[in-house]
């Protein structure tokens, strides 16, 4: 399914986070936060601005993203 996000609206992807820290400590899940990290799957045309112009967005797909932990709730 192809998904195509109004205005400057963007779809990302949530990714995995890491089972192990960098020295190998294994993560149990009741200490895991949620993942703040995705890549932009679609990206909408942008928003217009004052004059009507169209402000093209600043990602693009495949672009990998940081977002905050209740960002669009």
């Amino acid at each position: 399914m192809k998904f195509r996000p109004l205005h400057d609206r963007v779809l990302i992807k949530v990714l995995d986070s890491e089972e192990k820290t960098a020295g190998g400590i294994i993560i149990p899940d009741t200490a895991k936060e949620k993942p703040q990290e995705g890549e932009v799957v679609a990206v909408g045309p942008g928003a217009k601005n004052e004059d009507g112009k169209l402000t093209p967005m600043d990602v693009k797909v495949g672009d990998t993203v940081l977002f905050g932990k209740w960002s669009g709730t």
